[in-house]
């Protein structure tokens, strides 16, 4: 009897192939897929770091208000209200050295003029250390009505914060607004740009004096002076807690002098 030829092995034969090619489907698939989600999860990743960044700037601004919503009870850096902020405490002092205060307004035109005549004096003493140079930094022409020394008071507080103080405080005097003048954000920002701030350490200081950071210690400094006997306004020098009475550059470096020897 003839017997039906044997479809089997032929049938084995013939399904290896398609078996081969569904695996290689399954594996592209497989790859396909992960390559995708390779991407979404790297694509996660760049917009959580995005989020994590802007949200690191808003806590910084934010932390900047909460200094004033809080009370504005923000001292800056190395100064009280009392002692006034020294300009030169990294400097060795000379044995003896007395305390050299001076009390300025930045709206107060008599104090361009002082920092025009005796800046130069007052930098060689502080940077040589023959006095301790503290700065006092009032705000009392803004009874009148306008804001300008409190604004560029938080000004050159805020340029401390970056180190800045005494380019910002020389910037301020050169480029001084009239009396009475109401001043803006961008006016003082000037100020700010010529101290050599730029970027974001000028955003960063911008955002400070935009909230006040400074402003209560500003008015308690302005208090504390006309608490002191016989002020009467600025520029007010005062050397170991004599009030002078200068008329040049040369008689101030003097006084320093003679102050350090007694």
């Amino acid at each position: 009897m003839a017997k039906q030829p044997s479809t089997n092995r032929a049938n084995r034969g013939s399904s290896a192939p398609q078996d081969r090619a569904a695996k290689i489907q399954a594996v592209q698939k497989a790859t396909s897929t992960g390559g995708a989600n390779k991407i979404v999860i790297a694509g996660i990743v760049a917009i959580l770091a995005i989020v994590f960044a802007v949200g690191g700037v808003i806590w910084n601004q934010k932390s900047n208000e909460s200094d004033v919503a809080a009370g504005g009870n923000s001292v800056p850096a190395g100064a009280s209200v009392d002692g006034g902020l020294v300009t030169n405490a990294s400097v060795k002092l000379v044995d003896g050295a007395p305390t050299l205060a001076l009390y300025e307004d930045f709206q107060c035109p008599n104090c361009k003029a002082f920092e025009g005549a005796f800046g130069s004096a007052i930098k060689e003493i502080a940077d040589s250390g023959k006095a301790k140079v503290s700065y006092h930094i009032l705000n009392f022409l803004d009874e009148r009505g306008t804001n300008q020394s409190t604004m560029v008071a938080n000004g050159a507080f805020c340029a401390l914060d970056q180190g800045k103080f005494m380019e910002f405080h020389n910037a301020a005097y050169a480029g001084q607004y009239p009396e009475g003048d109401k001043v803006t954000l961008d006016q003082v920002s000037t100020f700010a740009t010529a101290a050599g701030l730029s970027g974001d350490a000028l955003k960063t200081w911008q955002t400070c004096v935009k909230v006040g950071k400074y402003t209560n210690f500003i008015k308690d400094t302005n208090t504390a002076a006309f608490k002191i006997a016989n002020f009467k306004g600025t520029p007010t020098v005062i050397l170991n807690g004599e009030m002078l009475t200068l008329s040049t550059p040369e008689a101030l470096t003097k006084a320093v002098t003679d102050a350090a020897k007694g």
